[in-house]
């Protein structure tokens, strides 16, 4: 019970936090016009929205089967579709996604991928979202720099970019000297275990044994990646830049459903921008940080009445359509509702 009263209280923050920034949005854009957009709107173009959505589901889930089976381990289609979408309910109400990517190490240890092998795979999707955004950046930068000018933006997206850079720095880090890592784990571990009086447990010395374990069989199959796995490191790029075509494609469908000419490259710019602002651990779900920056970036390209309708169209998708997906998802397996049991204790 108290696992569900944690979940609620997230999700309401969430929506709460969301709802706020939709209504402050649509008083400062709404207007005559806006009514009669509504009006026009052609829903055919949104139920392709819908559709581009669900299909970056099964883009991801095959990333994530690729990657797995070359390390491997056989994971099927369905099985990893499954996975991605479960892990989009609990990304979705903790700050910046947080909580999807331990999910879905949980979801593929249950498939028999070891933990630090399952880790691998989870952060090697991360590193190739990242490297891809890190590299669109400059010249999303360079395209909204031509139409505004913004200090409060370069600062901004420099400190996602900045976020970014230290994820990856940690990470590469962590691949070639693992030594290095374990070290700083058994401190913090012991600090821990020191300031709640548990120093001697002999449980505590099961626990670095296992990180052992962990750690090396991280640092293998990340090697394993740029060595003889580099096909599947190949395919899991091709994967990326297909998933992120397809999520960023959905704001120039949502548009074309309210007549408004699509604006794909800066449409797809903003985006991007857009996706470091969200790598900043701020809300639940990014809430807020979403709505605001979105009509920020959105309003370069999109006339003011329309702003709102495309933001709360957008945030549908992105936030509303992974909690329901997402949720349906999770709760359907006992197995799923078991760990989110113990991650909200």
């Amino acid at each position: 019970m108290i696992y569900v009263n944690k979940l609620r209280k997230w999700l309401s923050v969430s929506f709460l936090i969301s709802a706020i920034s939709i209504v402050l949005v649509m008083f400062y854009t709404i207007d005559p016009q806006t009514l009669e957009l509504i009006h026009d709107i052609r829903p055919e173009f949104l139920l392709a929205a819908v559709f581009l959505h669900l299909s970056s589901y099964v883009v991801w889930g095959l990333r994530t089967k690729t990657m797995c089976n070359s390390l491997g381990f056989r994971v099927g289609l369905s099985r990893s579709i499954e996975i991605v979408t479960s892990s989009t309910f609990l990304a979705s109400v903790t700050p910046s996604s947080i909580g999807g990517e331990p999910l879905r190490v949980h979801l593929l240890n249950q498939d028999n991928v070891p933990v630090g092998k399952a880790t691998a795979v989870v952060l090697g999707e991360r590193l190739l979202d990242g490297i891809l955004i890190m590299m669109s950046a400059p010249l999303a930068l360079h395209m909204f720099r031509r139409i505004i000018s913004s200090s409060g933006l370069d600062i901004v997206i420099m400190a996602g970019e900045l976020f970014l850079v230290l994820v990856f720095v940690m990470v590469i880090y962590a691949v070639w000297h693992p030594r290095h890592t374990k070290k700083a784990l058994y401190f913090i571990l012991h600090r821990i275990a020191g300031s709640m009086g548990k120093g001697n447990d002999p449980r505590l010395d099961r626990v670095l044994e296992k990180i052992d374990l962990i750690i090396e069989d991280f640092h293998d199959s990340m090697a394993f990646f740029v060595t003889k796995g580099r096909k599947g490191l190949l395919f899991g790029s091709v994967y990326t830049i297909l998933f992120w075509l397809v999520e960023f494609a959905m704001v120039p469908v949502i548009l074309m459903g309210l007549n408004q000419p699509p604006s794909i490259i800066i449409s797809f710019a903003a985006q991007v921008l857009l996706m470091i602002l969200l790598v900043i651990p701020v809300t639940p779900g990014s809430s807020g940080v979403a709505e605001l920056g979105a009509t920020f970036l959105f309003s370069v390209f999109v006339p003011a009445y329309m702003v709102g309708m495309v933001v709360i169209a957008w945030r549908v998708f992105t936030l509303y359509m992974n909690l329901i997906v997402g949720g349906f998802v999770s709760f359907k397996i006992l197995k799923d509702a078991d760990y989110i049991r113990n991650l909200m204790k």
